[in-house]
């Protein structure tokens, strides 16, 4: 077991090296993971033809959500999916992540989705908006028009947001007012809030893959289970 000490000391540099790979590295190949992100949304969507009877969950994020680095049915939305199945529960799984999305990104694109009902919409964006240094306002004003573009075209829907956390060297305010953009929308919207998406993942080196960001497969399971915890209760 790793003392809490060495454990605090490793998700500080978990999140050092997270500001350098994903600001960085993630942007080169944004392109190629929307194509390939794009592809999934679509197999996925002409999938839900043949249970069109289901009500529908979408995860909306980045490349944690897109399962960077791993095959498709291993990202945590995957996971969630066959917990779904192996409980009989009438809920199909859309896996919209994009590698390398912004709020701005993701504002632009959610129309796109509006074409099909959705009743439970998680939202995970934001990592990279505060990485690169976004006005924090801009943010806000994004992910509140992703809600808002969602509850006005599903009524009823039930909205989790996911919490993210950002590492020290934008400064102590930057970093704190990023971390409380999540409790205020989701207390703003009457939304669902998982508290820190990457809880028991970020810092631990043997749930992270090479790059230290991106969960592996055992990462994924733990995250899936983070969202598993507010999910499955609202879940009718």
């Amino acid at each position: 077991m790793i003392p809490p000490n060495m454990r605090s000391l490793l998700k500080l540099c978990y999140l050092l090296v997270f500001t350098f790979l994903l600001a960085c590295g993630e942007s080169a190949e944004k392109s190629t993971s929307k194509e390939r992100g794009t592809e999934k949304i679509s197999a996925e969507s002409t999938d839900k033809d043949s249970v069109s009877s289901k009500k529908t969950i979408v995860f909306f994020g980045n490349s944690l959500t897109a399962g960077m680095g791993l095959e498709p049915e291993q990202s945590f939305p995957s996971v969630i999916s066959g917990k779904i199945d192996s409980l009989d529960l009438d809920y199909f799984v859309i896996n919209a992540g994009i590698s390398g999305e912004t709020t701005a990104s993701g504002e632009s694109r959610i129309g796109w989705l509006m074409r099909d009902r959705i009743d439970v919409f998680v939202l995970e964006l934001g990592a990279n908006d505060g990485l690169r240094g976004i006005p924090l306002s801009e943010t806000r004003e994004n992910l509140q028009a992703i809600i808002d573009t969602v509850k006005e075209n599903n009524p009823g829907v039930k909205i989790i947001l996911a919490g993210m956390q950002i590492p020290p060297n934008m400064g102590p305010e930057y970093t704190e007012e990023f971390r409380q953009i999540f409790p205020d929308l989701a207390e703003k919207n009457q939304a669902y809030l998982i508290p820190f998406l990457l809880e028991g993942v970020a810092g631990i080196p043997q749930l992270n893959q090479a790059d230290g960001i991106h969960p592996t497969i055992e990462g994924q399971k733990i995250v899936a289970e983070n969202v598993w915890d507010i999910l499955e209760p609202i879940l009718d």
